[in-house]
């Protein structure tokens, strides 16, 4: 026997006024993305502080999809922006940016800011920076913001979902211990020292990143510090990387690996996963034909002797052809580069990626 159901006109208009407001309510879609960290991650923060580590002004941004600086350290995309793309998600927003806000926080957000380190005397010189302490009160507001979007329990589940980037350590080498002869630090610790204590101060940042929520989250460990063109320019005679930078990316980044996997073994899950940027960068650095570039020493973008001195300006040398070098400026890679890192980050072996790669992380689910 057949069952009809009928419908008044008020339950009809009833049922509509709730389809719509269901439909107007923010959808949680897709993993989130949060970035923490230093220049090589910072999209856009340092454009609303007064510092003078910044991005903001031409050739900045040349090849960016709409040509133009955007407070990021490339001549196009960054590391995060091509991770957002290989996620198939628009590219997380500067949390400073006053455009992120509603609908936009649900994708993520980018906390990084120029010139940071580990440790908050690292980058002073460059006065207004957002320390990585700064940084975590940001993700902690951010949490407030979003559980008024949608709900506490929703936000929960987005932050314990989400993939998180960190990207911290170099600045505490190249902006403090090695910036001036007999810095402070370097009077206060033997190399070897001031790497544990960066180590130790690292896993409580890390730690506390656990504590908010945090499940998948990648730690680049630096590049090889000594390559990038403003060290070659002060500290080398014939284009060889400076040895005392070497040497601490040497002693850091295989301390950062066991650290991460200790934390790991202590939360009885992979919730951190190192990427070994060390070896990507020296890939291209020592071989840098077999990529296509024509060189891995002379920055695109700068003056002096392998474009590696002061800033890159709209008075410094530019090449025309930014695809053809590993480097934009003095210290940051080109956005090819930057593509060739994430590929790596994306499908990159054991030598690369530990304990997995990110297809493996968006592979699984990562549910808590």
């Amino acid at each position: 026997m057949a069952i009809s159901f009928s419908y008044s006109p008020a339950w009809l208009l009833l049922s509509l006024i709730l389809l719509a407001f269901a439909s107007m309510a923010p959808q949680v879609e897709s993993r989130a993305f949060f970035v923490f960290g230093d220049s090589l991650v910072d999209n856009g923060n340092n454009n609303y502080l007064i510092t003078s580590a910044r991005a903001d002004s031409p050739p900045y941004g040349i090849d960016y999809p709409t040509h133009r600086p955007t407070g990021r350290f490339s001549n196009g995309l960054n590391i995060p922006d091509i991770i957002s793309e290989q996620m198939g998600t628009e590219p997380t927003m500067a949390y400073l940016n006053p455009m992120l806000k509603g609908e936009k926080l649900l994708v993520g957000a980018n906390f990084a800011s120029a010139g940071v380190g580990i440790l908050n005397d690292t980058g002073i010189q460059f006065l207004n920076i957002i320390r990585i302490g700064k940084q975590i009160e940001y993700f902690q507001q951010y949490q407030t913001r979003v559980t008024g979007l949608i709900g506490a329990e929703q936000t929960q589940a987005l932050v314990n979902q989400a993939l998180v980037l960190i990207t911290l350590g170099g600045n505490d080498f190249v902006n403090n211990y090695y910036l001036v002869p007999f810095s402070a630090r370097s009077r206060q610790f033997s190399l070897p020292d001031y790497v544990q204590y960066l180590i130790s101060e690292y896993r409580k940042v890390l730690r506390k990143l656990y504590d908010l929520g945090t499940r998948k989250v990648l730690v680049t460990g630096t590049g090889p510090m000594g390559c990038v063109p403003a060290e070659l320019a002060q500290r080398s005679r014939a284009g060889e990387c400076a040895v005392d930078l070497m040497r601490a990316a040497s002693l850091f980044n295989p301390q950062l690996t066991e650290m991460l996997s200790s934390l790991n073994s202590e939360l009885g899950a992979d919730v951190f996963v190192a990427a070994n940027t060390f070896a990507m960068h020296m890939d291209f650095i020592s071989d840098p034909q077999a990529y296509g570039f024509i060189t891995s020493k002379i920055a695109c973008c700068g003056q002096g002797p392998y474009n590696g001195i002061g800033l890159c300006t709209p008075l410094s040398n530019l090449c025309p052809n930014r695809d053809v070098y590993a480097f934009w400026d003095p210290f940051h890679p080109s956005e090819r580069a930057n593509r060739i890192i994430v590929q790596q980050i994306l499908t990159g072996d054991n030598k690369y990626m530990n304990p997995m790669n990110l297809s493996s992380i968006m592979a699984m689910d990562s549910r808590t």
